[in-house]
């Protein structure tokens, strides 16, 4: 079986730092959509809502009407009965079929006084309703709006960037299987935790990129010898020196040309 060959150190230096500068291209794309998608999805959720609120005003209006109707029915069927009950009242026999029928024609009477202030209730409501859905169907127009900009503009960015991103990606899964296992959990690991995601760095004038901390000069020597991994002793993150960055920087910038 043939001997897998031995990776150097450089050589892991060179392949973290590849991909530092893929990833960090992926974030300058992230960080050009910003919080792009999150009002997306906010403004989406509003429009949702706004257009449920709408839907069960409209609703409870649908619903007063119908109970107006109804009301307006009863008054009809009440006027009939007094129609009916005054008619009886010409031939009763004696007076307490007279008070019996002038009770019932005093009753629908009331029930004629009841539905009538029913219904300017109703109306009322209805009213008010009708101004809240005026309000709600302008927010919604204006809320379309803003929303179908914002898509236009995420589009924009995604059209522009798609297809390079896409790219990166892919070259940072297969940087990524290169290095061992350790190396790139401690990769992640220091990217999670460094506010700019810059988990590998060059030293440049005397100072490690990203912290600007000063390095001693020996510990200089040691990075440029590329013999071990080194980090930054103040923010944990792997360092190579200017000229190994210089290179590789240039090798990226070729390969996405």
């Amino acid at each position: 079986m043939a001997k897998k060959k031995e990776v150097t150190v450089e050589e892991k230096l060179r392949a973290l730092y590849d991909l530092q500068l893929i990833d960090s291209r992926i974030d300058q794309i992230q960080n050009v959509r910003g919080e792009l998608p999150l009002e997306i999805e906010d403004l989406e959720d509003e429009v949702a809502g706004l257009n449920t609120r709408i839907s069960n005003l409209e609703e409870d209006v649908a619903n007063l009407e119908t109970d107006i109707k109804a009301k307006k029915n009863g008054i009809v069927e009440s006027g009939e009965l007094v129609k009916k009950y005054t008619e009886q009242q010409k031939n009763v026999r004696n007076n307490r079929e007279f008070d019996s029928l002038s009770k019932e024609i005093e009753f629908q009477g009331l029930e004629v006084e009841l539905a009538e202030k029913r219904i300017k209730e109703f109306k009322a409501k209805i009213e008010q309703k009708k101004e809240v859905i005026i309000q709600n169907k302008e927010k919604l127009a204006m809320q379309s709006e803003h929303l179908k900009h914002k898509k236009a503009e995420l589009d924009d960015i995604m059209n522009d960037t798609a297809k390079e991103e896409k790219l990166l990606h892919k070259k940072s899964e297969e940087f990524g299987a290169v290095i061992e296992e350790h190396l790139f959990n401690a990769y992640k690991r220091i990217r999670t935790n460094v506010n700019n995601g810059l988990a590998v760095v060059a030293v440049e004038r005397g100072a490690s990129g990203g912290s600007y901390f000063t390095i001693p000069p020996q510990r200089q020597v040691e990075i440029a010898n590329r013999k071990k991994i080194i980090t930054d002793e103040h923010s944990g993150r792997i360092l190579v020196d200017a000229q190994l960055a210089a290179e590789e920087q240039e090798k990226i910038e070729k390969l996405f040309s």
